[in-house]
C-alpha cells in the first residue's frame, strides 16, 4: 500500500502508443464531464426535465442554476487557480495527491454551505438537498482515501451521478429509462476517457465511482 501511494504521488506516464485522435477525444470528453461542470448539468437536469420545480418560476430557476455554478464551479475553480499561484499546489490539473489535498479542504466546505442552505429553504424539493449533501459526503471519501491512492474525481463526480439518477428514478413518477441509460452511458464514457489519457490507474477509477455511489446512498439515507 505503502509503495502504491508513493509512485501516485507522480503523475501517470503518458504515452500509451493509441492514436493521438483518440487521446484528443478523451481529453475533450474529460474537459466536458469535468467535476466543476458535472453539478451543474444535474441541477439543470432536475430543474427543466422532472416536475419537481413547478412552484418556481423561470427567474427563480436561473438564480438557483447560479448559485450552483457559483457554488459547485467558480469558487473551486478560483481555489485551484490561487494555490497554483501561491505555490501550494504544482498544476492545475492536479496530477499528485499532494495537488488535491487543499482543493478536497475548501471544496468541502463550499459543498457543506451549499447542502446546508439548501436544507433550510422548504421550498427547494428533497431531491436538490439529497444532490448537495451526496456530493459533500463523496468529496469527503475522496479526501480520506487520498491518503491512499490518487482516487479519480471524475470517477467520484461520475458515481454520484449514476446513484443520484437511479434514486431519482426509483422516487419520481415518471418514467426514468432514458435517463438512466445516458447516466450509464456517460459513466462509461468519462471513465474510460480517463484510461486513455493514462490519468489514472483502473484500481483509481472503480474507487472513484464506488465513493461516488456510496455518496448518493448515504445521502438518500440521512436525507429519507
Amino acid at each position: 500500500m505503502q509503495s502504491a501511494s508513493v509512485s501516485s504521488n507522480q503523475p501517470v506516464e503518458k504515452g500509451n502508443g493509441l492514436h493521438p485522435l483518440l487521446q484528443a477525444s478523451a481529453r475533450f470528453v474529460s474537459y466536458v464531464f469535468h467535476p466543476l461542470f458535472l453539478p451543474i448539468y444535474l441541477s439543470w437536469f432536475l430543474m427543466y426535465n422532472t416536475p419537481l420545480f413547478t412552484g418556481l418560476d423561470a427567474r427563480d430557476k436561473l438564480f438557483l442554476l447560479i448559485r450552483f455554478f457559483v457554488m459547485y464551479t467558480l469558487f473551486p475553480l478560483v481555489t485551484i487557480l490561487l494555490a497554483k499561484g501561491l505555490g501550494f499546489v504544482q498544476s492545475i490539473h492536479l496530477h499528485t495527491q499532494r495537488d488535491r489535498i487543499i482543493p478536497y479542504i475548501a471544496c468541502g466546505l463550499y459543498y457543506f454551505w451549499m447542502w446546508y442552505v439548501l436544507r433550510n429553504q422548504p421550498q427547494f424539493p428533497q431531491e436538490l438537498v439529497m444532490l448537495s449533501l451526496a456530493i459533500f459526503i463523496a468529496s469527503s471519501l475522496g479526501l480520506m482515501l487520498n491518503s491512499y491512492l490518487k482516487i479519480s474525481m471524475h470517477g467520484i463526480s461520475l458515481g454520484v451521478m449514476v446513484a443520484f439518477v437511479c434514486i431519482v428514478a426509483f422516487l419520481a413518477s415518471i418514467n426514468f429509462g432514458a435517463y438512466i441509460s445516458i447516466a450509464l452511458l456517460v459513466a462509461g464514457l468519462v471513465s474510460t476517457a480517463r484510461l486513455i489519457n493514462s490519468d489514472h490507474h483502473p484500481v483509481e477509477v472503480y474507487a472513484g465511482l464506488a465513493a461516488g455511489i456510496l455518496g448518493g446512498l448515504a445521502a438518500y439515507y440521512f436525507v429519507y
